[in-house]
């Protein structure tokens, strides 16, 4: 006779099968079934909002380069999840979402709790979305599911789970035990072809994107970089840094401008993009996509970047591999790289301007910190003060909605307890996520949150600005005291006047997180 089980056990087995140890939830009365009898070896991080959960998640899988898994109630948590949910699509972050469901037999009269159509409410955020049809299918629905958000172009899935499906025998020999492996390289002629036209171009540019460092492929852009004597641009708003930034041989920053983009790129005649879309623009200003004489070639892993790039030749693969394979197939360069990053802006001592207080930061945080920033007005005099040097050492969100920056660190901080990890916050985007101060209080986590106050939405102002409108409301945040709201969260919190205070408080090391008030002055972004 076959033994038998339930359903939990099966489940969990399949998570530890997957190396899942880690559960980030908010539980509701659809969820306690799967919960029953929690295993010992299991931890479960409870996030006091489902936009934090989702966020603490999409933070410790991009640091710990794994899956994470999600747990949400019914319909009413996924839908307070979904603005995270998508920013962890944008992020192609790999995350299995998971909602209780009601009882079978009170779904059909639509009972209180019941999570009508459950497939479509999280679509088009996630690459999946499924309910099983039984009981007996909730494992194999979970294991297709964490084999989908892992492969690329990776991202989250749900499954919807029917709160009675846990308690049901079944056959325990269908724990699934599949791996799929999924790197894919891309065709050896196509990159022949590329690699000669990189020996053959007069003026080459190498641009990088966050999949460079998703895939672990630093080493691999750096040899290809100094072996061509290419110049590196990073890919407009990405989510990840592709490159080292004190590198010599890079430039900075894209900007997501049409117009302006192509500027910066003008003189090159070939432009190779590798791991980033082509390219990800915000705000619309119109002009041409490329400099005159200059042609495209874009190296993704993803089939749908490729089809939608306005311009350019496009070859599908691993970055990863295409990088490894290209840097094999050319031969030093000749040549030096042409242009240069120029030199960061000066800091004044004593003053609190962004620039100031990005130089203190870089001055005093260690050099294996992971940053995960959400200042967007600040994010350009960040990148110009903060040189990220290692790789898996930066997150921000590529979705463009705010609430990601400090339920992801408290997640990063999770997954990597061995490396500090610094959040820099405006004082409007820490609002969004605010709940996830009680989760890094509760868990003990280690985490130093940067809140830059300049009581306003300063990057809205900016838009307006760009946009030619005035007179627009709700763009002013004043009357909120950050510090004892953290404290009121368990957090404990001081607000500095000047950069000396910073200094002296980055220099404590305390055991918990800490937050950090800095005011500064608003310093808009040019274009």
């Amino acid at each position: 006779m076959r033994p038998v089980t339930i359903v939990r056990e099966v489940v969990f087995d399949l998570f530890r099968n997957h190396e899942i140890s880690t559960i980030f939830g908010n539980p509701g009365s659809t969820e306690l079934p799967m919960l029953n009898r929690f295993p010992d070896d299991f931890r479960y991080i409870l996030g006091l909002q489902e936009a934090v959960v989702v966020g603490l998640a999409d933070g410790y899988a991009q640091a710990s380069g794994t899956t994470s898994l999600v747990n949400l109630h019914t319909s009413a948590g996924l839908g307070n999840a979904m603005g995270a949910i998508i920013n962890a699509a944008a992020n192609r972050t790999p995350m299995v979402v998971t909602a209780g469901q009601q009882v079978r037999a009170m779904m059909t009269l639509e009972a209180l709790l019941t999570n009508v159509n459950a497939t479509t409410v999280p679509q088009p955020a996630v690459k999946w979305a499924y309910e099983p049809p039984r009981p007996q299918d909730v494992p194999a629905s979970l294991a297709r599911a964490f084999h989908m958000a892992a492969t690329p172009p990776m991202g989250p899935v749900f499954v919807s789970l029917p709160m009675d499906d846990f308690d049901v025998e079944i056959d325990a020999a269908e724990v699934i035990r599949r791996k799929i492996t999924s790197r894919t390289a891309p065709l050896p002629e196509a990159i022949t072809a590329v690699a000669d036209r990189l020996q053959q171009a007069s003026n080459p540019v190498l641009v990088l994107g966050g999949d460079v460092d998703v895939s672990g492929a630093w080493e691999s852009a750096v040899t290809l970089a100094e072996r061509c004597a290419l110049p590196v641009w990073a890919a407009p708003l990405e989510g990840r840094a592709g490159f080292p930034q004190d590198h010599p041989q890079f430039r900075g920053f894209l900007q997501p401008v049409i117009p302006m983009l192509s500027a910066q790129l003008a003189g090159h005649d070939l432009i190779l993009v590798i791991g980033a879309p082509v390219f990800r623009y915000y705000p619309y200003l119109p002009g041409d996509y490329l400099p005159a004489g200059s042609e495209l070639i874009h190296i993704t892993s993803d089939p749908d970047e490729a089809a939608k790039a306005p311009v350019g030749e496009a070859i599908v693969g691993d970055v990863r591999l295409a990088l490894e394979a290209l840097a094999k197939e050319t031969m030093p360069a000749g040549r030096q790289p042409t242009g240069a990053r120029p030199a960061p802006q000066e800091a004044v001592p004593g003053r609190m301007t962004p620039v100031e207080v990005f130089a203190a930061l870089a001055d005093s945080v260690p050099q294996n910190a992971i940053w995960v920033n959400e200042s967007p007005s600040n994010a350009p005099i960040f990148q110009d003060q903060v040189r990220i040097g290692r790789p898996n050492s930066y997150l921000f969100t590529q979705g463009g909605g705010l609430g990601f920056g400090l339920p992801a660190a408290v997640g990063a901080q999770l997954a990597k307890p061995e490396r500090p990890v610094i959040a820099v916050m405006g004082d409007g985007s820490v609002h969004y996520a605010v709940p996830a101060l009680w989760t890094a209080a509760h868990y003990k986590v280690p985490l130093t949150i940067i809140v830059l106050t300049n009581r306003e939405y300063a990057i809205l102002k900016w838009f307006g600005h760009l946009e030619h409108v005035d007179g627009i409301p709700g763009l002013d945040i004043p009357g909120i005291d950050i510090c004892a709201i953290a404290t009121g969260y368990g957090v404990p919190a001081r607000h500095v006047n000047s950069i000396e205070e910073l200094r002296a408080a980055l220099g404590e090391r305390p055991e918990g997180p800490r937050l950090i008030e800095v005011p500064i002055s608003t310093v808009l972004p040019k274009i």
